[in-house]
């Protein structure tokens, strides 16, 4: 999760689940000592044996402090001469007699569907057309070929003036040559790689070419399971955990011929870029981390060591690194790509997706990574359209001027608006409701301490190496305290920031949006809409940036001159409307022409 966050990290964790109730728990039996029921007696609350510790008043009026809701003397008298009764007996699934603990595939019953009743999502058509003409010559060095775009290194594997194996090779050697600099590999998959590259020739001289990834190598973050390999999610207590099965999409490449040849740090259980071996650094500026929690992705992606990668993204995590590493990153709509044999942080709000050096390179990595599977029960059918020769002049674009005025907009993000005009597009100005959007971050810290509920009861958060207030130890435990019904009212929130969304796509085709502003990115993340963020000019910095809150003890590096980074743009879409972004981009990234630039000593 990225820097943009910390405001709703910081904000949105004091609550307390003492307001937690209202649902009917008959007593099995009437309480010891107490007259039998007369026949046709309905259960009634309160009648349960006490449970759990004494409360008194006192305890009430110091919760009450956390849930910022004040009961008055008498009603917190009431409220605590029933609670071992009425609210303590609901607890019993964790606390017992009878415990229970939802194994780890298990969903909520309950799931979000971005999709509002009546709407039509997605195009109607399924079609894509990739750019054609000739990828140009081979390249005579190594780096030349490394840094290459996938939309080309596929073209020359194609033709065979590439090998996989020998490409395969060249990206061991520099992730074995650069990691020590960037931090960004977990484990080097060099047998497996190898084994797949020569498979991948094999088949391509016998003419059984699979497609645009076919032979390609790439990198996992290391949240996606990979049968016989470890999947660490970058936390101490997992480091040495091997899964038996490959992830839905780890599998799906490997049936298109994609080569893995490393699995790829992330923040620790999808948070920012720290994780047990260290910070994970940005390529262009190395006094910084890569940001997170997608951070090996954008770093390795970046720096020329892999030819695509797979992120994830909750609340900010392929956007985030995709900007401050220079390449594109796209959050697919939620539900297109299925999740299964993925770490679960937030079943509301997952998203997998690819990070690559083209806007094209990502549409063919979402192709062959689409689709729904069983095992994710949010995951849908889903088109897209896709045609890189289609034209863009008449594609409505909306914004909302004040973003693009003040931070953190740039001179990129406003030069970018200018390039629309110019490519034909027809700006169209909207706005956002003056809403508390940061609210909506309760539902993520919910959700993120249920799924790791095992770890927070058993005191596994411990052995994590970050322990300061804006990281997932302390979130996990203060969310034990939030509030049910606020949960629910959370929810009901959503729901009508989704029809808000709805009403601007009713008049524009894409968003251009600051890519880390930080009302469209807790926005835009939790309606699902699916985001491109991608290379569009580069800015000076003075100072170091970083995901975590600041810490006058450890203050950021400072630069005097100030160093020059790339900066990147987004575009949000419609739902599942992912090809009319792809078109954009293309587009814009031809026009802007800053893609191909590689970060120096890489």
């Amino acid at each position: 999760m990225p820097n943009s966050r910390r405001r709703f990290l910081s904000r949105a964790s004091a609550a307390f689940a003492a307001a937690a109730a209202a649902c009917r728990k008959p007593a099995p039996n009437p309480s010891p000592g107490s007259a039998a029921l007369p026949p046709g007696a309905p259960p009634a609350f309160g009648t349960a044996p006490d449970v759990g510790p004494p409360v008194s008043p006192a305890t009430f009026a110091e919760a009450g402090k956390l849930v910022q809701f004040e009961l008055s003397e008498s009603d917190r008298g009431m409220a605590a001469g029933n609670w071992r009764k009425s609210m303590a007996p609901l607890y019993e699934r964790r606390t017992g007699p009878r415990k229970y603990v939802p194994p780890p595939e298990v969903a909520p019953a309950t799931r979000w569907d971005p999709v509002l009743p009546g709407q039509q999502p997605g195009p109607a058509r399924d079609r894509f057309l990739r750019t054609s003409g000739p990828p140009g010559p081979l390249p005579a060095q190594d780096r030349d070929i490394a840094f290459a775009p996938l939309s080309r290194l596929s073209r020359w594997i194609e033709s065979r003036r590439l090998t996989s194996e020998r490409l395969t090779q060249i990206y061991l050697d520099r992730l074995e040559r650069f990691d020590a600099r960037l931090r960004c590999v977990i484990t080097l998959t060099r047998d497996l790689a190898l084994s797949q590259a020569r498979q991948a020739d094999r088949e391509i001289a016998a003419g059984h070419y699979r497609g645009p990834v076919h032979g390609i190598p790439w990198g996992a973050k290391d949240l996606l399971d990979t049968a016989g390999i470890p999947t660490t999610y970058g936390a101490e207590p997992y480091r040495n955990r091997v899964p038996a099965r490959d992830a839905a999409v780890v599998q799906r490449l490997h049936d298109t011929g994609a080569v893995l040849v490393a699995k790829l740090s992330l923040g620790a259980l999808a948070l920012n870029d720290i994780w047990f071996g260290g910070q994970t650094m940005n390529p262009w500026l190395l006094e910084e981390g890569a940001s997170g929690s997608s951070a090996g992705p954008g770093a390795a992606t970046a720096a020329g060591l892999v030819g695509f990668s797979i992120g994830s993204e909750t609340g900010g995590s392929i956007v985030s690194p995709s900007m401050r590493c220079g390449v594109t990153g796209l959050r697919p709509t939620y539900g297109r790509v299925p999740r299964t044999g993925a770490m679960t942080l937030c079943w509301s709000l997952d998203k997998l997706g690819p990070m690559t050096r083209g806007v094209e390179d990502a549409l063919l990595v979402l192709h062959a990574i689409s689709g729904p599977d069983p095992g994710d029960v949010a995951s849908v059918p889903s088109r897209l359209d896709y045609d890189a020769a289609a034209p863009v002049a008449g594609l409505r674009i909306g914004y909302i001027p004040a973003w693009m005025k003040e931070s953190p907009a740039t001179d990129v993000d406003r030069a970018a608006l200018d390039t629309a005009r110019k490519l034909g597009m027809v700006p169209a100005e909207v706005s956002l409701p003056d809403w508390p959007y940061d609210s909506l971050a309760l539902i993520l810290f919910a959700e993120g301490a249920a799924a790791f509920e095992e770890l927070t009861l058993g005191g596994g958060l411990q052995q994590l190496k970050v322990q300061v207030p804006d990281a997932w130890p302390n979130l996990f435990r203060q969310a034990r305290f939030l509030s049910a019904v606020d949960f629910v009212q959370a929810d009901r929130f959503r729901r009508s920031v989704a029809r808000e969304m709805a009403r601007i796509f009713s008049g524009v085709d894409l968003l251009l949006v600051p890519s880390l502003r930080d009302e469209i990115l807790t926005i835009t993340n939790f309606t699902g809409h699916p985001s491109l963020t991608f290379r569009a000019g580069f800015v000076e910095v003075a100072e170091a940036r970083s995901d975590w809150a600041p810490d006058p003890a450890h203050p950021l590096p400072k630069f005097s001159p100030p160093r020059r980074v790339p900066h990147g743009i987004t575009l949000i879409g419609r739902l599942f409307d992912e090809g009319t972004l792809g078109r954009a981009g293309v587009a814009f990234e031809r026009a802007l022409n800053v893609a191909g630039e590689c970060p120096p000593g890489f």
